[in-house]
């Protein structure tokens, strides 16, 4: 009964996020990957809390609050995290399956859910069954969300690299570490605080503190997911898949001068743009595409025939499909 109570709410959670993939699902076995890999973190993250604790009780010979802190948002958040965030970054940046922008929150939930399934049977055979209840709807569903603030960040990064947007890319990659790494602090670091304050007062209140922080949390990433979802574009359509509205296929190849040859409008080698030939205006919008659908609003392209004047006039950028997971 405790295995089952341990499990319940790690595959309700998994399913509840693969169901949210309305475009594209993810191959079942790269999911499943993803999940033991996940497990696999829980190792690291034993190490990397052991070796921070000891050089923390070097540090502070005696329980305090800021101690407390420190253990929560710079030891255990990064010891959790950043082993996910390697997993994900390994397995995932260059799979060609990565093709979606809702595709890294569901990346990113399976490994962190890999890990909370090794965490939490854990806590349940060692702490019986009202622990289990209680993880069910606090620590379980709380690494999902630290999952989502991961795959939000880590999603915008990889449509920055795709579009050539440098400063993009480093800031949504570094937010992909620093986000999740925050939220799991603070979520441990209240409890911690006002378990370690020694007073009654201050740890009723930081249960309170706790309890309106966990309920934002939750809030906030079930907004993400389902705006995320809604929003779902595709981030890149490789050479040879099928052209739908929902993969807006490149116009042909190109081949840079540095030698590259390239199917985006810039080259992925040296960055330069793509040489402007076939573009056409929107006939909705006026958006200038080299696409087959507006990257802006999704519109067809019109036939030849129908093309107007004006999308035969020099351009100096091309656009591409906007991203809409805000």
């Amino acid at each position: 009964m405790l295995f089952a109570l341990a499990l319940i709410p790690v595959i309700a959670l998994l399913i509840f996020i693969y169901l949210k993939d309305k475009k594209e699902k993810e191959p079942i076995g790269l999911l499943i990957g993803l999940f033991f890999a996940g497990m696999a973190t829980s190792i690291t993250a034993i190490i990397g809390e052991a070796i921070g604790q000891a050089i923390l009780n070097a540090v502070f010979y005696y329980e305090s609050i800021l101690k407390a802190l420190i253990l929560a948002i710079f030891i255990v958040g990064p010891a959790e995290e950043l082993g996910k965030y390697l997993v994900l970054r390994l397995i995932t940046w260059k799979s060609k399956h990565y093709n979606y922008s809702y595709d890294a929150i569901v990346y990113a939930v399976f490994v962190s859910l890999g890990f909370a399934c090794i965490e939490n049977v854990g806590y349940v055979f060692s702490s019986g069954l009202s622990t289990a209840l209680l993880r069910m709807f606090t620590a379980v569903p709380g690494h999902a969300c630290f999952a989502v603030f991961m795959g939000y960040f880590y999603s915008k990064a990889k449509y920055a690299k795709v579009t050539n947007n440098k400063s993009a890319y480093t800031s949504n990659l570094i937010l992909s570490m620093v986000a999740p790494i925050l939220v799991h602090g603070f979520y441990d670091g209240i409890l911690f605080a006002g378990r370690s304050s020694g007073e009654d007062v201050i740890t009723g209140l930081a249960v309170l503190l706790w309890i309106g922080y966990v309920i934002a949390m939750f809030v906030v990433s079930f907004i993400i997911v389902f705006k995320a979802s809604k929003n779902d574009f595709c981030i890149i359509t490789l050479p040879g898949e099928v052209q739908t509205v929902y993969k807006p296929s490149i116009v042909g190849s190109w081949t840079c001068s540095c030698g590259t040859i390239n199917y985006l409008n810039f080259c992925g080698q040296c960055g330069k743009q793509r040489p402007i030939d076939t573009t056409w205006t929107c006939p909705t919008c006026g958006t200038l595409c080299a696409f087959n659908f507006c990257g802006k609003c999704g519109c067809a392209k019109p036939s030849s025939s129908a093309q107007p004047a004006a999308a035969q006039a020099p351009v100096t950028t091309i656009a591409a499909p906007s991203s809409n997971i805000e």
